[in-house]
């Protein structure tokens, strides 16, 4: 198997690790007085299941069409055109830019938004599987690290089970920073309150340049593909 899949699917997966619904939400969870094992379990399997479909989904599709496109430059060409035009892209979500656009609108900020949908789903199992669907559903939008990785697999010359196998893989690393963090509330209890305020506070801080980092990690590793399978480079 190729090491470059298999860091490049890695990164990916951190970056996804990182957002809104794999992170913050699960970290105001452990935040709370009385920490709810089960809603937070409901809650993050959720997503991760979402994912995982998602990803099977769009595997079977691109699949389908992919013996076209093997061997085809010109899908190459547009692979870096979009690598590069992500990455330019990704400066037009500077944070001082993104807020003075939200303040012009008059919009509120997402973290805020999120919070509130979180208080109103507290308390109930079935609740909290609702707010993984809505969280994972709205990133649907933009997942762009998940679509870069699914494109990755769908190009790879492996076997399928081994895609649905690397797929799996890719989910487990995106849920497991708020599994880690999870274990580690359970078993320090409100000593490592602290510090995940922090992480929290700066995670809310910094979400109006989240998908511009997004956009240009995707925007690299797509254009570095490109480049290697073009045979631009030696």
């Amino acid at each position: 198997m190729d090491a470059t899949l298999l860091a490049a699917l890695a990164v990916l997966a951190l970056v996804d690790s990182t957002s809104v619904g794999t992170l913050l939400i699960p970290l105001w969870m452990l935040l709370e007085p009385k920490l709810r094992v089960r809603q937070f379990l409901a809650y993050l399997g959720t997503v991760a299941g979402f994912y995982f479909v998602v990803g099977l989904v769009l595997m079977t599709g691109a699949g389908s069409v992919r013996g076209l496109l093997d061997g085809n430059r010109v899908v190459g060409w547009v692979q870096l055109v979009l690598g590069v035009g992500l990455f330019l892209l990704s400066f037009r979500f500077e944070p001082k830019r993104v807020r003075r656009r939200r303040a012009r609108r008059g919009g509120m900020d997402p973290a805020t938004r999120w919070r509130a949908r979180l208080s109103t789903a507290e308390g109930s199992s079935r609740a909290m599987v609702g707010l993984g669907v809505a969280a994972a559903g709205i990133e649907v939008l933009s997942m762009v690290p998940y679509l870069a990785a699914v494109g990755l697999l769908t190009a790879a010359e492996i076997a399928a089970p081994l895609r649905v196998a690397l797929l799996t893989g890719y989910v487990v690393v995106m849920v497991l920073p708020a599994l880690v963090l999870l274990g580690v509330r359970t078993a320090l209890g409100s000593r490592i309150e602290r510090p995940l305020q922090l992480v929290s506070a700066w995670m809310g801080r910094h979400l109006d340049g989240a998908l511009g980092w997004v956009l240009a990690i995707i925007g690299v590793l797509l254009a570095r593909d490109a480049v290697f399978r073009l045979d631009l480079i030696g």
